[in-house]
């Protein structure tokens, strides 16, 4: 049952992972195994298929999409089971960049991961990060900047953080984004695409 869903996951068959959900929640299975053994364990396999170029953007996100359903499913049970997510992420487009392509794809890989996600959009402000972070009690801030230009709102941030004392890690990512920037601004953490961006997080938050 559990590798049925996983493959449903992974063909992008949104209506049959959520009915492979109900039947088996109606047989009775832990909900903590659906989600680990079954949702979870295939976006972790779409994310180094996609790592290694054996899928494409078009297919995670139809995979993604498919996640959702299952775990729309699954929700009130995780509630009435009291599961917490492994932690909170605060995700954004920083200041003066609309692009939100990669920045959706890094929250949909967090979310399937079992990470809960507060969504800010694009155009977000140092001081609207820090807020959503505060009221959030955030694990993790993440950042995303496709323009050059914007890349140093990245830096402003960073300083907010730190200087509201969160006791969030701060990680990094976009096209033109590197490591020497990272360690350059004091950001937590980087990673070049959305695969990464899930290691890296729990790699962070594991220390």
């Amino acid at each position: 049952m559990l590798n049925e869903i996983q493959d449903a996951l992974l063909r992008g068959k949104k209506d049959e992972v959520a009915a492979l959900v109900d039947k088996a929640l109606a047989l009775e299975f832990p909900t903590s195994r659906i989600l680990n053994e079954g949702l979870i364990a295939a976006m972790e396999k779409l994310g180094e298929m996609f790592k290694n170029n054996e899928v494409f953007l078009p297919e995670v996100l139809v995979s993604a999409r498919a996640m959702s359903a299952g775990l729309a499913k699954l929700e009130p049970y995780l509630v009435r089971d009291n599961i917490q997510p492994k932690g909170s992420v605060v995700i954004g487009t920083v200041k003066g960049d609309l692009h939100d392509i990669g920045k959706n794809l890094v929250a949909m890989l967090l979310k399937g991961a079992g990470y809960k996600i507060i969504d800010l959009g694009v155009d977000v402000s140092a001081e609207k990060y820090v807020a959503a972070a505060r009221e959030n009690k955030a694990d993790v801030v993440a950042l995303s900047a496709l323009l050059t230009t914007t890349m140093v709102q990245m830096k402003k941030i960073v300083e907010a953080v730190r200087s509201a004392d969160l006791r969030s890690v701060v990680v990094i990512g976009g096209a033109p984004v590197t490591k020497e920037y990272a360690d350059q601004i004091g950001a937590d953490g980087y990673a070049p695409d959305a695969a990464s961006a899930v290691e890296e997080v729990t790699r962070l938050l594991a220390r």
